[in-house]
């Protein structure tokens, strides 16, 4: 049986990766720039830590989220895209 702590950090995992190819997909950035930019954002430290149950959140939600909320990272790239 797999431990409570191991099926919340692979479903942060999880959480993570379709949350940086939504944005991939959305931006039209190369993955690996969104990767970059996704590690950098709020979102992504409060999604480590496990703040408000957010790893239990729909990805697409999240990756909407933090096109709306954290402009200065990808408002540049969403406008031209």
């Amino acid at each position: 049986m797999i431990a409570k702590s191991d099926l919340e950090h692979l479903l942060k995992e999880d959480q993570e990766q379709r949350i940086i190819a939504r944005l991939s997909e959305i931006t039209g950035l190369p993955l690996r720039d969104t990767m970059g930019l996704y590690y950098r954002s709020r979102l992504a430290k409060q999604l480590e830590a496990g703040e408000y149950g957010m790893q239990y959140l729909d990805y697409k939600y999240l990756a909407e989220d933090l096109l709306e909320h954290e402009p200065e990272l990808f408002g540049n790239v969403r406008e031209n895209a």
